[in-house]
């Protein structure tokens, strides 16, 4: 199975929670690049991450993550939509240390986030990279940019990622028992990897937090999916001068590829497709090659 999010509440407060699995969907995307270690772990987080913040969101769309920094890895890109369908990338040099932390790979830099709905204007926020960890800098994130308290709990190893999120409702207080926040946030500081890598997500709760009163919902499911299409590579070749594009074609032997670097898809564009740029879509049997 891709994955699975779960979402739930505790009781007559105004906190809720998430927490994720994922299995097949993070083997997906490290099997399309040879990625070290360190930076198969940190995919795993940034994968669990986007897949509990998308689980919040009241909205058809997307939700991407980027990790934009001066250290070895220079940019990590993670994104999720409604559905459940997620992918993400990395782009690094080779000065990959073996034992490196989150400051030692991303350096200094910035944490954007943006929500893409599939209606309406995007939204996007964007905070310095903060803290030893990604769950630290994304709790830094939602405290300065959104004034929610959020907490994250995030883990990876190269064959499994999951994460826990709790976060205290917007417009709410909380209420009688106002010791219910930090009294949860340190139960779920005591999450092992072990434990949220091998256990079922119920039992990760009922060991984390069976004597609070927690309400469960559904779970859905999680899984890799490339949004990639031919219909975004056209637009990318529409940004793109005509005369250059030509150039471009004839160097290649008459066509140009574009190639997914999150799937590794290739979309064919002959000469023809090439001058149809110009004046509106591109035939429907032009090629998309695997």
């Amino acid at each position: 199975m891709g994955g699975k999010l779960q979402r739930f509440h505790f009781q007559g407060s105004p906190v809720r929670g998430e927490v994720c699995r994922l299995g097949e969907a993070y083997r997906e995307v490290l099997s399309r690049h040879d990625y070290p270690e360190p930076v198969r772990a940190l995919l795993g987080e940034a994968m669990a991450a986007v897949a509990l913040m998308v689980g919040t969101l009241k909205l058809r769309g997307s939700l991407i993550m980027q990790i934009q920094g001066d250290g070895p890895v220079s940019l990590l890109v993670a994104e999720a939509n409604e559905r459940g369908e997620l992918r993400a990338i990395a782009r690094y040099d080779d000065n990959i240390p073996a034992d490196g932390g989150w400051t030692a790979l991303t350096g200094r830099g910035q944490l954007v986030l943006t929500i893409d709905p599939d209606e309406g204007e995007r939204y996007q926020g964007i905070v310095p990279l903060e803290g030893a960890s990604l769950a630290a800098a994304l709790g830094h994130y939602f405290a300065q940019s959104e004034q929610l308290p959020t907490a994250f709990f995030l883990f990876a190893d190269g064959h499994a990622a999951g994460g826990l999120m709790l976060q205290v409702l917007p417009g709410h207080d909380q209420g009688e028992d106002d010791d219910i926040w930090p009294r949860v946030c340190n139960l779920a500081g005591t999450l092992k990897a072990g434990e949220m890598l091998a256990l079922d997500m119920e039992d990760v709760l009922y060991r984390l937090f069976h004597e609070e009163q927690v309400e469960l919902f559904e779970a859905s499911g999680l899984s890799f999916r490339c949004s990639c299409s031919r219909e975004r590579s056209e637009n990318a070749l529409r940004s793109i001068d005509m005369d250059e594009l030509r150039e471009i074609a004839r160097e290649q032997g008459g066509f140009i590829e574009v190639d997914c670097q999150f799937c590794h898809r290739r979309y064919r564009f002959d000469s023809v497709d090439i001058e149809q740029l110009a004046h509106g879509p591109v035939r429907a049997d032009s090629t998309s090659l695997q």
